[in-house]
C-alpha cells in the first residue's frame, strides 16, 4: 500500500513538472511573436482560443494590461501574486493556487519579458482540473497495467507453486521409502534445479546408508590389520632380543654347570655375556630414543661444531667395526649450529646402513648446502622408498639385525627437529644416496 501511495505522489509530481515545462515552452514561443503584437488583449484571447491556456500580461507595478479569460478592469493588482514573488532572480516564477477571479485552481508560470520597450510580466496558466484530468487518465492506465501484471504474476506463481509441491511430494515419498529400508526406491524431480541437487544429495546419502554394513566389515578388517601390525612389531622386538638373550643364557648356563672351566674361557664367556647385555641395553636406548623423538619429547642441545670433523670421527669409529671396508670422506671444514649428539647419531645410522647393505666402498660427501652418503649396494625398490623411514618397517622381512627397523625413522625425526629432512635417491641393484640439507644449520 505504501509503495502505491509513493508511486501516486511521484507520478503526480512528474505530471505537474511536465505541464510546467510545457507552459515555459509556450511562453518562449509567445515571446517570439510579442514584438509584432499591436493589441495585447486581442492577442491574449487568440492564444487562449488556440491553446486553451490562460494568458495574462502584467506591468511591473502589478497592473493587468491584458487578460484572455476576464476583463482586465475587474482584476486586482497582481504585484503580490505568489508566482510573481517567486520569480525574483530566476528566469521563471511558478505557483499552484486558487484564482479568485476565475474561481479555479491553476498552475501558473510567469516570465519577465518586454513589449515595445516596456518591461511586462508574461503569465500563462493552465487549469489544475485539466492537469489532474491528464494525471488521472495516465494513473488509471498504469493501474490497469499494474493489475494485469499482478494477475500474470499470480498465474505464474500458482503454476510454480504446483511444480514445487510436485517435487516436494516426490522427495517426501522417497524419504518414506528410505525410512522403510527400501534403498532401491526411485526419486525423480522434474522442475527445479535446486530440488535436483537435493535429490542427488539424498541419493548419495542413501548410497552411504546402503554401504554402511560394508564399511563396518571393512572397519573390522582394518582393526584386524592393526592388531596384526602390533603383533608384527612385538614379533620384531622379540626377534631382536631373542639372539642376545639366548647367548647370555647359553654362556651363563655353561658357567653354572662347569665349575672347573678354564679361567681364560670363563673370561671369554663373561665378556660375551657383557657384550650381549650392552647390545640389549643399546637396543632399549634406541627404542626409547625413537619414542621420545616421535613424541617431540626430547630437548635438543644446540652448539657450534665442525661437521667435517664429526664425520671423520664417526668414520674412524665405524672402521674399527668394518675393518676390511673403505669409507671415503670428501669435503672440507664446515661449521654448523645443531645438536652434535643427534647429528652424530644420524651419521652413524646412514653410514652404517650403507656399509651393511653394500659390499663396495662408501662415500661421504659434504657440499655447501647438503651432506650425502653414497653406496653401490642392493638399492631400494621404488615401492619401498616412502616406507623405509617408517618405524619398524624393513625392506627385507627375513633379514633382522639390531636396528629393529627404527634407524631411518630416528634419522627422520632428528632431521625434522633440525628443520630439514632426509632425501633418498635409490635405484634397485645399483645403489642408494641418502642426503639432507644443512643450510638451516649453517652458522650465521
Amino acid at each position: 500500500m505504501g509503495s502505491v501511495l509513493i508511486s501516486y505522489i511521484a507520478l503526480k509530481s512528474i505530471v505537474i513538472n511536465h505541464n510546467t515545462n510545457h507552459l515555459k515552452s509556450a511562453i518562449e514561443l509567445i515571446e517570439l511573436e510579442l514584438d509584432r503584437v499591436q493589441n495585447l488583449d486581442i492577442f491574449a484571447k487568440k492564444v487562449h482560443e488556440v491553446s486553451n491556456l490562460r494568458l495574462t500580461f502584467i506591468d511591473t507595478k502589478g497592473l493587468v494590461l491584458a487578460e484572455s479569460n476576464r476583463e482586465k478592469e475587474e482584476m486586482d493588482n497582481h504585484l503580490l501574486r505568489e508566482e510573481i514573488l517567486n520569480i525574483k532572480d530566476q528566469k521563471y516564477g511558478t505557483s499552484i493556487r486558487y484564482s479568485n477571479s476565475v474561481h479555479e485552481d491553476f498552475l501558473y508560470v510567469v516570465k519577465l519579458s518586454s513589449h515595445k520597450d516596456q518591461k511586462i510580466y508574461l503569465r500563462l496558466a493552465m487549469s489544475l482540473e485539466q492537469v489532474m484530468s491528464d494525471f488521472y487518465s495516465l494513473w488509471s492506465r498504469l493501474i490497469f497495467v499494474f493489475l494485469f501484471i499482478v494477475a500474470i504474476a499470480l498465474y505464474f506463481t500458482k503454476a510454480m507453486s504446483n511444480r514445487i509441491l510436485y517435487d516436494i511430494k516426490q522427495i517426501t515419498s522417497y524419504l518414506d521409502e528410505v525410512s522403510n529400508k527400501n534403498y532401491k526406491a526411485i526419486l525423480k524431480t522434474k522442475y527445479f534445479f535446486e530440488f535436483l541437487q537435493i535429490s542427488l544429495i539424498l541419493k548419495n546419502l542413501v548410497k552411504k546408508l546402503s554401504n554402511r554394513d560394508k564399511k563396518k566389515r571393512k572397519y573390522t578388517a582394518k582393526l584386524r590389520l592393526i592388531n596384526k601390525q602390533r603383533n608384527d612389531i612385538l614379533s620384531a622386538i622379540s626377534h631382536e632380543f631373542k639372539n642376545p638373550i639366548a647367548s647370555i643364557m647359553g654362556y651363563a648356563q655353561t658357567l653354572l654347570e662347569d665349575d672347573n672351566i678354564k679361567p681364560e674361557i670363563r673370561q671369554k664367556f663373561l665378556s660375551k655375556i657383557n657384550a650381549n647385555g650392552e647390545k640389549i641395553s643399546q637396543m632399549l636406548d634406541r627404542l626409547a630414543l625413537s619414542v621420545k623423538l616421535e613424541n617431540n619429547d626430547l630437548d635438543l642441545k644446540f652448539s657450534d661444531f665442525d661437521l667435517y670433523a664429526l664425520c671423520n670421527e664417526v668414520i674412524t669409529n665405524l672402521k674399527s667395526k668394518y675393518k676390511d671396508r673403505e669409507i671415503e670422506l670428501i669435503g672440507k671444514k664446515s661449521m654448523i649450529h645443531a645438536d652434535k649428539t643427534m647429528i652424530e647419531l644420524v651419521l652413524i645410522n646412514l653410514i652404517d646402513n650403507a656399509l651393511k647393505y653394500s659390499q663396495e666402498d662408501v662415500k661421504v660427501e659434504i657440499q655447501e648446502e647438503k651432506i650425502m652418503v653414497r653406496d653401490k649396494g642392493i638399492g631400494i625398490k621404488t615401492e619401498h622408498l616412502e616406507q623405509v623411514t617408517h618405524k619398524f618397517y624393513r625392506v627385507d622381512k627375513n633379514t633382522w639385525d639390531n636396528s629393529m627397523g627404527i634407524g631411518l625413522a630416528m634419522v627422520s625425526y632428528i632431521l625434522k627437529a633440525h628443520h630439514t629432512s632426509l632425501e633418498i635417491d635409490s635405484e634397485f641393484t645399483k645403489g642408494s644416496t641418502f642426503s639432507f640439507s644443512i643450510s638451516s644449520m649453517r652458522k650465521k
